[in-house]
């Protein structure tokens, strides 16, 4: 199963379909775990020391920063651009989908683009 960790700005209807659809699933947003404000390197900073996939919809910003750590040596354990554009449900198929076939492991180091 993956752990994920919703940024601030995630769509909160995509997380509550997720929860809905598999309440089992591992997720948190931000301002659960008090990173409310926090700018993306310290959300970067908080998701490895937790070893949470970032699920994001800044597409603008938050790669550039995971790739800032990759090249300073520092563990991502991954993040995930989802288009702000992109259904609801098919953000929620997208996420249930990586879930039942991938492991956490497999996106470490790694930004990946959804929908696939």
């Amino acid at each position: 199963m993956l752990r994920l960790l919703a940024d601030e700005n995630f769509n909160g209807d995509i997380v509550r379909g997720l929860l809905l659809r598999q309440p089992d699933l591992d997720i948190v947003r931000v301002q659960d775990v008090d990173l409310a404000s926090v700018d993306d390197p310290g959300i970067l900073t908080w998701a490895a020391e937790n070893n949470r996939i970032v699920v994001a919809h800044d597409g603008a910003t938050m790669p550039a920063f995971a790739h800032e750590r990759l090249v300073a040596g520092k563990r991502m354990p991954g993040v995930f651009i989802i288009s702000d554009r992109l259904a609801v449900g098919q953000a929620i198929e997208e996420l249930l989908l990586m879930n039942a076939c991938c492991t956490q492991e497999e996106f470490d180091g790694r930004v990946l683009y959804l929908p696939l």
